[in-house]
C-alpha cells in the first residue's frame, strides 16, 4: 500500500509517515496542494491523507482533482473544524473518510487499511448523465438546468437507474434497493412511481422500458 500525506505541519507530517511505515505502508510527503497533485500526477497511490488545509492549492481542490481523475485513489481528510456543514462539503466532494485534528496515529492506520478493502470503482459523488444532473448529497435534481421536484421514492428509483450507467435495471432490483424489506413483492409501485418519475423528468424520455427486462436510462431508445 502507498500513501500520500498531505500536510503542511513537518512534525505531524514526520510522524503519520513513521507510524505508516511501521505498518509496511509506504508514505511520501507533500507540504502543499500544489506539491501534492504534481506528486499524484507521477505516482500511483492507493490512497491521500489530505489536510484540508494546506497552502498553495487547498485540499477541497486537490480532492476534486483526484476525484475527477478516475483512478480510484481513496481520500482521508483531516481537519481542525467538526462542524457538520464541513463535514458535508468534504464528503460531497467524494472523499472516503474523514478525521479531525487531534487524532490517534492507530485510527488513521485503522481507517487507511478500511477504505483500502472498498472496491476501486466508485460511484462519482454527482451523476450527469443525457442532461439530468443528479447531486445525492443535496437531494437535488436538475434537468437541463432546471430543478426537479421529484419525491424521496422518485429520487431513489432514478438514483439506482443512473449508477447502472445504461445498464438494464430489473423491477425486482429497483425494488430491491428502492424500497425496504417489507415491501410486498407483489407490488405495482416499481411501474407507478417509473411512470410519475418519467412525467416529471419531461420530454425527451430519458426512462426505457426494456420488454420483459426491465428500465435502463439514457438519452436513446437503443
Amino acid at each position: 500500500m502507498r500513501v500520500l500525506v498531505v500536510e503542511d505541519e513537518p512534525f505531524l507530517a514526520d510522524a503519520v509517515c513513521a507510524a505508516l511505515r511501521l505498518e509496511a505502508i509506504a508514505a511520501d510527503v507533500a507540504p502543499d496542494g500544489a506539491t501534492a497533485l504534481e506528486l499524484l500526477g507521477v505516482n500511483q497511490y492507493d490512497a491521500v491523507v489530505l489536510d484540508r488545509d494546506v497552502p498553495e492549492v487547498h485540499g477541497d481542490d486537490v480532492a476534486r482533482e483526484v476525484v475527477g481523475s478516475g483512478v480510484g485513489t481513496r481520500i482521508i481528510m483531516v481537519t481542525a473544524a467538526d462542524r457538520l456543514d464541513d463535514l458535508e462539503t468534504g464528503f460531497e466532494l467524494g472523499v472516503d473518510d474523514y478525521l479531525t485534528k487531534p487524532f490517534e496515529l492507530r485510527e488513521l492506520v485503522l481507517r487507511l487499511r478500511a477504505v483500502a478493502r472498498r472496491p476501486v470503482v466508485a460511484t462519482p459523488p454527482v451523476l450527469e448523465a443525457a442532461d439530468v444532473r443528479l447531486d445525492p448529497f443535496r437531494r437535488e435534481v436538475h434537468r437541463g438546468g432546471r430543478y426537479v421536484a421529484l419525491t424521496r421514492k422518485q429520487f431513489a428509483v432514478l438514483e439506482v437507474l443512473m449508477t447502472a450507467a445504461g445498464g438494464v435495471v430489473s423491477a425486482e432490483d429497483l425494488l430491491e434497493r428502492a424500497w425496504d424489506q417489507n415491501a410486498d413483492p407483489f407490488t405495482n409501485a416499481v411501474r407507478i412511481t417509473v411512470s410519475t418519475l418519467r412525467k416529471r423528468l419531461g420530454e425527451p424520455g430519458v426512462i426505457h422500458t426494456v420488454p420483459g427486462v426491465g428500465y435502463r436510462f439514457g438519452d436513446d431508445a437503443r
